[in-house]
Order: structure tokens, then C-alpha cells, then sequence
């Protein structure tokens, strides 16, 4: 067991995940990291997604199917000093545990050196996407470039920050989509946001579907919009309606 850093909640918004959300939720319970609250927040599933969580334990609360307002609610309910945000199609490697536990240790005992100047921050995990195509490598190393200098990781690499800063900006906003981007920003100017070191690798179906440039385009423009100010609900009515006509 690693030695405590602090208590931990896990905070994980899902929607028809009783495929993956399992393995996820196994990665977590095989880590030695003491995890305070196990949260998973079930946006309307119509599969097994709620059983089979809490089969594995965790908590479940049910919320619209809104990813910002999902983990907005998740982390209302719950209470520790540490928030781990991720989301449900993703699983963590060996190691993860300690690498959190090595990040946590150093920001607890920074501020205790008078010698070291102190920076809050917040963390990150190396984004890998699962699926063997090799246009994919290229898009996680642009997504690298993009979090180390830009501070701007995505939703999909997971988010761990302190409940202290978290509470501070305002948390997640009850949005349907760019809920990720609107909380990095707020939380740049207070806080310097960090890699892991590890990867979090999520599915990589949507890029098979579609195609990995159709993907990443598609992305672009939706940023592009949300940039100009186009309101979060119509971003997000763009964004599932290629989902629904892709089953169609």
C-alpha cells in the first residue's frame, strides 16, 4: 500500500460504458493508492453501465447526459481534498497509482520548504488512444505538444486537481460539450497544469469509424465555433448528430 497523500475521490461520467467502464474501474481497484470515493455519475444509460459499476463498488448517481454537469455532480457529493476526474472508456496502466503518489507527495511538501518557491498545480495523464493506426501515434504527439505548452489538455487525458483549486474557478460547467477546454482555462491563471508521465488510453472506435483526419477536422471546426461563441448546446448537437448518423 502506498503511504497516504491525502484522501482521493474518483469522480468518472459515463453513458452506455458496461463494455469498458469495468476495466477501468478494475485498473483503479489494483492500484495501492488509498481511493477515499469511488463516483460514477450515469448520464440516462439505457445498458447495464449502472450495474456493473456498482457491482465493482463505486457509487453511482444518475444526472442528465451532460459530461460537464455529470462531473460537477460527482464532485458535489463528494468530500476530499483530491479530485480525479476521468471518464469512462478509459483505463490506466501499471503505475498510475504511484505516479499520482509521487506528484501528490511533492505538491504537499513544497509549500512546507521555505527554500522552494510554491506552485499550485494540477495533473494530467499522456493521452494514447487505442487503436493501431499509425496516423493515431502522430495525433497523440500533437495533443502532447498541445497540453505541455499550451496547458490545454483534453477531457479524454483526465484532470487531477486539488478540491481547494477546483472550488476556486467555479468547477465544471453544466456544459454538453467543451466543458474540458472551459475548465482548463479557468484554471491556468491559478495553477500550472502538468503531465503525469503516464499514459491513460482511451477507445479508439470513433477514429476507426470515421477516420482519423475526418476526426481530427471535424474537432477543429467545433473548437473553432465554441471560440467564436457558439453556444455550448448547439456545439453539442453538431457533435452527436455525426454520432447518430454514423448508426443510421
Amino acid at each position: 500500500m502506498i503511504e497516504t497523500v491525502g484522501a482521493i475521490a474518483v469522480v468518472i461520467a459515463v453513458r452506455n460504458e458496461a463494455e469498458r467502464l469495468p476495466l477501468l474501474l478494475a485498473d483503479l481497484h489494483q492500484g495501492e493508492l488509498p481511493l477515499a470515493e469511488l463516483v460514477v455519475v450515469d448520464g440516462s444509460s439505457t445498458d447495464a453501465t449502472a450495474a456493473v459499476a456498482r457491482l465493482a463498488g463505486a457509487r453511482v448517481v444518475r444526472g442528465a447526459p451532460s459530461r460537464g454537469g455529470q462531473l460537477a455532480l460527482g464532485a458535489s457529493v463528494t468530500q476530499a481534498e483530491w479530485l480525479l476526474f476521468l471518464h469512462g472508456d478509459g483505463r490506466l496502466p501499471a503505475g498510475w497509482d504511484r505516479a499520482v503518489a509521487r506528484e501528490l507527495a511533492r505538491a504537499i511538501a513544497i509549500p512546507q520548504d521555505p527554500k522552494r518557491k510554491y506552485q499550485p498545480s494540477a495533473w494530467y495523464f499522456r493521452l494514447a488512444i487505442d487503436a493501431a493506426l499509425p496516423a493515431l501515434r502522430l495525433v497523440e504527439w500533437a495533443v502532447a505538444l498541445r497540453s505541455q505548452w499550451r496547458q490545454l489538455p483534453y477531457g479524454d487525458q483526465g484532470l487531477l486537481v486539488s478540491r481547494r483549486i477546483y472550488l476556486q474557478v467555479g468547477g465544471f460547467a453544466s456544459l454538453p460539450l467543451m466543458e474540458d477546454l472551459d475548465l482548463v482555462l479557468r484554471l491556468k491563471p491559478h495553477c500550472r497544469l502538468r503531465c503525469l508521465g503516464v499514459p491513460l488510453r482511451v477507445d479508439g472506435r470513433r477514429w476507426i469509424e470515421r477516420g482519423v483526419w475526418a476526426v481530427g477536422w471535424s474537432n477543429w471546426l467545433l473548437r473553432r465555433a465554441w471560440r467564436r461563441g457558439v453556444g455550448s448546446q448547439e456545439l453539442a448537437s453538431r457533435y452527436y448528430g455525426q454520432a447518430e448518423g454514423r448508426q443510421a
